[in-house]
């Protein structure tokens, strides 16, 4: 055998030698093989352990999931519903303010229209007044008007006339009777318009110098020709007034003419506007007013005397009254008195009645008969 053995060629040995060591590997490998198939098994038993759990945990949250997405939606729709009611509450209440305002605003613009046509009619009667201020002959009329209205309101139609003609042919605008056959106050209107606005309008002094000389001579011209015409002794006071119907020629005649104010004066001419003139009618209405207290004094008095006459006979009457009833009263006594006496001798008759009666005499029954009306007239007088 071991000859044999020997006779093996080394490539025999080495084939040999291979195939040993390939069957070597085949079976290593054939165990591992073996041993990777059972870590592969219990892996794979792993593997479907954790995915059995896997699908209880994913189950688990789709439960979890389902129910938190049934809450949200639950939530949500009640938001939504709650937001939707704020909304629509939001959207009324906007509707209705916005209503209110659109009303009120209608309201303002129809005030603001009424205010617009107001305007409109203002600055129409405006243009109006600067056209008639315009023209000299309509500017003495609107003064002479306004003049008129004053004193109409101010005085009894018996205490004025207006264009009345003097004795000396002159015509005033306008003459206050006083009362008790005294003289009687010239008016006369006067409106130095022209003047005055060039005086106001000037820029400098080189306008202004010639504007206030104007104005000067105009105011002196009417204060001579009022003093001239309308001061007549006997017939006009010795005062007569010019009337400004601008409170503002007013104000800057004693602002800045104080001159011209000093010559009035001195010509027995008191410039008025209508503030000053107005308290001189409310002065002369209560002169007025006075005069006819006086006037009427002696009716007054008279009056007084008859009632004082109405006075004795009321006392006279009432003295009478009095005596009357202190005699009534007298009268009253004495039947309180007749009274008290008849209740007495009731009385007595009664207690006599009484002890009649405890006796048992035969006479009881004629007594009582006698008594019975008596007690009757003393019950009636109780």
């Amino acid at each position: 055998m071991q000859e044999q053995l020997m006779n093996i060629n080394p490539i025999s040995a080495a084939i040999i030698f291979g195939l040993l060591i390939i069957a070597f590997i085949a079976i290593l490998s054939i165990s591992r093989s073996a041993r990777t198939e059972s870590l592969l098994k219990e892996q794979l038993l792993r593997l479907a352990d954790n995915q059995a759990r896997m699908e209880g945990v994913f189950g688990t949250m789709h439960e979890t999931t389902q129910a938190g997405q049934s809450e949200i939606k639950r939530n949500m729709d009640e938001r939504l519903e709650v937001m939707g009611k704020r909304l629509g509450d939001g959207l009324s209440e906007t509707r209705e303010k916005t209503h209110e305002n659109l009303k009120s605003l209608g309201e303002r613009l129809a005030v603001i229209d009424r205010a617009q046509k107001n305007i409109e009619a203002l600055g129409q009667e405006v243009n109006s007044l600067q056209s008639i201020l315009a023209n000299k002959q309509s500017r003495g009329q609107f003064g002479e008007m306004r003049m008129q209205d004053m004193v109409e309101d101010s005085l009894p139609p018996s205490a004025y006339s207006f264009q009345e003609t003097l004795s000396n042919g002159k015509r005033v605008d306008c003459l206050i009777r006083l009362p008790n056959g005294a003289e009687g106050i010239a008016v006369d209107a006067k409106f130095p318009l022209e003047s005055w606005q060039a005086l106001q309008n000037a820029t400098d002094d080189a306008f202004a110098k010639p504007a206030k000389a104007a104005l000067q001579n105009d105011v002196r011209k009417h204060i001579k020709d009022i003093a001239s015409k309308y001061l007549l002794p006997g017939e006009t006071t010795d005062t007569a007034l010019l009337f400004l119907p601008s409170e503002a020629i007013y104000a800057d005649l004693h602002a800045h003419f104080p001159e011209l104010i000093t010559g009035a004066f001195k010509a027995k001419v008191m410039i008025v506007s209508p503030t000053t003139f107005m308290a001189t009618l409310l002065t002369i209405s209560s002169l007025m007013k006075d005069a006819r207290m006086r006037e009427q004094a002696h009716l007054i008095q008279k009056e007084v005397m008859t009632m004082m006459e109405d006075v004795r006979r009321l006392d006279e009457r009432t003295r009478k009254l009095d005596r009357h009833f202190k005699q009534a009263e007298g009268d009253i006594s004495d039947i309180l008195t007749s009274t008290r006496k008849i209740d007495a001798r009731a009385t007595k008759i009664s207690d006599v009645d009484v002890a009649i009666s405890q006796n048992n005499d035969p006479n009881t029954e004629q007594l009582a008969m006698v008594h019975k009306p008596i007690a009757q007239i003393k019950a009636n007088s109780s």
